[in-house]
C-alpha cells in the first residue's frame, strides 16, 4: 500500500511537472501558422533582401553586400519620376474606388430591403472575378479603341467628326482599368462594416429631424471608416504593385515602378529588381501605417 501512494504521489508530481501555462499553450497552437508564415512569406521578403545587396554583371550573380543597387535605385530621377507616377495612379484610383465603392455598399445595404435581393446582387458585382485579370483587362481594348464601339457609336451619332485618340493607350484607359479591376475590393468591406450598422441609430437620427445628408455624413460615414480603411488598403497594396496593367493600357507609353522591377528581372538584373521591391514594400507599408493611424480597424478583424 505505501509503494502504491508513493507511485502515485510521484505521477501527481510528474502531471504537475507537465502541466503547461495558457501562454505555452497558446504558443503551441500559433506554432503551425508561424511556420507556415515564416517559409512562405518572411523568407522569401528576406532572401529579397539579402539579394539586394549582391553583385551582378551579364554572366551572373555574385553574392556580396554592395550598397550599390540602393544608391542607383534612389539616386536615379527616372527612379523618382516613376514612384511619383505610381504614386498618381494610386491616389487617382484610390479616390474613384473609393467614391464608387461606398455607393454601390451604400444601395446594397439600405435600398435593397430583402436579404436574398443583396446577396444576389452582391454575387453579380463578383461574376467579372470569375476570369483573368488580364481577360477583364483587354476587353476594354474592342470598347475603347480607335475602331471600337465607343468612337463608332459617337461618330454614328454624329457627335464627333473623328476618332478619339486618348481612349485607349493613355493614363486614361489605365485608370480606367484599374478602377475596374479594383473596386469590387473597396465594395466588399464597405457593404460588410455597412450591414453591421445598428439601423436604430439611423432611425433615432431621423426621429431628431436630421435630414438624409446629415444621416450620412454624421452616422453612417463614420461608422463605414473601418470597412473604407480595409478597403482603401486593398486597393493601394494591389495598385502600388500592377504592371501588366500600365504596360498593356498604356501601350508602353507610361511606367510603374513594378514594371520597372519586370524589366530589370526580364534583363537578368536581379539584384537591382530586388532593391526596387525592397524600396516599394517600404513605402507601401508606410502608406498603410498612414491609413491606420486615421482608422482603427481592429473592430472589422
Amino acid at each position: 500500500m505505501a509503494s502504491t501512494a508513493a507511485e502515485a504521489k510521484g505521477e501527481g508530481k510528474a502531471a504537475r511537472r507537465l502541466r503547461l501555462g495558457p501562454g505555452m499553450i497558446s504558443g503551441l497552437e500559433a506554432t503551425p501558422l508561424i511556420a507556415i508564415l515564416g517559409f512562405f512569406f518572411l523568407l522569401p521578403i528576406l532572401m529579397i533582401a539579402v539579394v539586394s545587396f549582391w553583385d551582378y554583371d551579364f554572366a551572373g550573380l555574385y553574392p556580396d553586400f554592395l550598397t550599390m543597387n540602393y544608391e542607383e535605385t534612389l539616386g536615379s530621377w527616372v527612379t523618382w519620376k516613376t514612384y511619383l507616377n505610381t504614386l498618381k495612379y494610386t491616389v487617382i484610383v484610390w479616390a474613384l474606388t473609393a467614391v464608387i465603392g461606398f455607393w454601390v455598399a451604400y444601395f446594397l445595404a439600405f435600398h435593397i430591403r430583402t436579404t436574398t435581393m443583396q446577396m444576389v446582387l452582391f454575387l453579380v458585382c463578383t461574376v467579372p472575378f470569375l476570369t483573368s485579370n488580364i481577360i477583364r483587362m483587354i476587353s476594354w481594348i474592342p470598347v475603347l479603341g480607335r475602331n471600337g464601339l465607343v468612337n463608332s457609336t459617337l461618330i454614328e451619332m454624329g457627335l464627333i467628326p473623328a476618332p478619339i485618340e486618348w481612349l485607349l493607350y493613355s493614363e486614361f484607359a489605365v485608370v480606367l482599368a484599374m478602377v475596374h479591376l479594383n473596386t469590387l475590393f473597396m465594395v466588399t468591406p464597405i457593404f460588410n462594416t455597412l450591414m453591421r450598422i445598428d439601423r436604430s441609430l439611423i432611425e433615432a437620427a431621423r426621429d431628431a429631424g436630421a435630414s438624409g445628408w446629415q444621416i450620412l455624413w454624421n452616422v453612417i460615414l463614420p461608422l463605414a471608416k473601418p470597412g473604407i480603411a480595409i478597403g482603401s488598403i486593398f486597393v493601394v497594396t494591389l495598385v502600388m504593385a500592377d504592371f501588366s496593367t500600365v504596360q498593356i493600357m498604356s501601350g508602353g507609353q507610361s511606367a510603374s515602378v513594378a514594371l520597372m522591377m519586370r524589366n530589370q528581372m526580364s534583363l537578368l538584373q536581379y539584384p537591382a529588381a530586388a532593391a526596387n521591391a525592397v524600396v516599394l514594400l517600404v513605402v507601401v507599408l508606410l502608406m498603410v501605417a498612414a491609413i491606420l493611424r486615421v482608422v482603427d480597424i481592429r473592430k472589422e478583424l
